[in-house]
């Protein structure tokens, strides 16, 4: 990773996330700051264990010709559009391809032919997440940019990304932040009602609130060790095993039509969660309208549908959103050209409904059957053979 510009409050952040075979160059001509920094990373025992693998400079950008998986531009940009231009082309330069630029803008309009009218349009075509930071003063819009097609087999190389849309409430446990404003909706017509009736009616939508939030829960999954070899595929939902089967489908725009199919069926009351069941690209993802039947029932087939076609090394590999007879909202929050680690989050479904998985039937054998019991990101449904 390439750090360009030193705030230290960008540092650190770098310096908590490094993982085990990171390594991280810092680039600076602010020599009183490369100083304190080169001094915290020798003093402090927090930092010690980093000290081989990370390097200060004292200028911009390096000239050395060195590509990085990640180049961070720590300062905000807030010039021109030309002299955005410069700033983005030097750190595109140091970028493997499929590498992601990360830079931040002061938040507000952007204004015309500025900073945050060039970097708009970027995150428009290019970017992998924005978030706003309010932590910061003056509050800033952070994008993360993917510049360039990343190949496929980076995806198995990632870890699954932070996702800023779920709110920690204990240590392995979230809310997304769907679920956030529905209890926000429940608590607001709960006091409502409180104030407009004498007899205690408030108690219904209080009482609804928590089980609102337990449905949009977004516990911590850790993909077992077991999954970490390369022919292990992971079950995308919590729920059980509807089939096991062998389909023909050619709406996919893939070469394969054949497939094997895992269906599984989430309940009102398990997570819904989806995950990728492998690492790889997303190539495209395809709506298609339809009903809502019971999703146990065959005729869920054709319920309004959501499908996320991957591009593997193994091959095109499939999964499907389906509604059911209360989910009524399908949510993907990835777009086509994303990179998927085994096991990330992309999406949810809105209560119960049913999540199938499709690989191509003469490259996986499945190692679930009818009624088994499944665990989103943890379960091994299938492997390549």
């Amino acid at each position: 990773m390439l750090v360009i510009g030193i705030d230290p409050r960008v540092v650190d952040r770098v310096l908590d996330h490094l993982m085990p075979t990171d390594r991280l160059v810092v680039t600076s001509p602010r020599t009183d700051r490369n100083d304190r920094l080169r001094r915290r990373l020798t003093s402090e025992r927090s930092l010690a264990r980093l000290a081989g693998r990370v390097q200060v400079l004292d200028e911009d950008v390096p000239a050395e010709i060195e590509s990085y998986d990640h180049v961070v531009i720590a300062e905000p940009i807030s010039g021109d559009g030309a002299g955005t231009d410069k700033v983005i082309e030097q750190a595109r330069e140091k970028l493997v391809p499929g590498g992601v630029l990360s830079l931040a803008t002061p938040l507000g309009p952007p204004t015309p032919g500025g900073a945050g009218t060039e970097i708009g349009r970027l995150a428009q075509a290019c970017a992998v997440r924005s978030e706003t930071v309010f932590a910061a003063f003056p509050p800033l819009r952070v994008h993360h940019l993917r510049l360039g097609q990343p190949p496929v087999a980076l995806a198995s190389r990632i870890a699954p990304a932070y996702t800023p849309t779920r709110v920690p409430v204990t240590r392995d446990m979230r809310i997304d932040v769907d679920g956030v404003v529905a209890v926000a909706a429940m608590a607001g017509v709960a006091l409502l009602t409180q104030r407009l009736f004498r007899r205690p009616f408030w108690l219904i939508p209080a009482a609804a609130a928590l089980p609102v939030a337990a449905f949009f829960r977004d516990p911590r999954r850790l993909v077992p060790d077991e999954a970490a070899e390369a022919n292990a595929i992971v079950s995308s939902a919590d729920g059980v095993v509807l089939s096991v089967d062998e389909i023909s489908d050619d709406r996919f725009g893939t070469s394969n039509t054949s497939w094997l199919r895992i269906a599984v069926f989430l309940s009102v009351l398990d997570v819904h969660v989806n995950r990728s069941p492998v690492a790889g690209r997303i190539a495209a993802v395809i709506d298609e309208p339809g009903g809502y039947a019971d999703a146990r029932h065959p005729n869920a087939e054709h319920n309004n549908s959501k499908y996320t076609v991957l591009d593997t090394i193994h091959g095109s590999v499939v999964v499907a959103q389906r509604s059911g007879l209360i989910a009524r909202r399908i949510v993907q929050r990835s777009r086509p050209g994303a990179l998927l680690s085994r096991g990330e989050k992309f999406g949810h479904i809105r209560f119960g409904s049913r999540t199938d998985i499709y690989l191509p039937a003469d490259s996986a054998h499945p190692t679930v059957a009818e009624g088994d019991r499944v665990t989103g990101a943890e379960t091994i449904i299938a492997r390549w053979i």
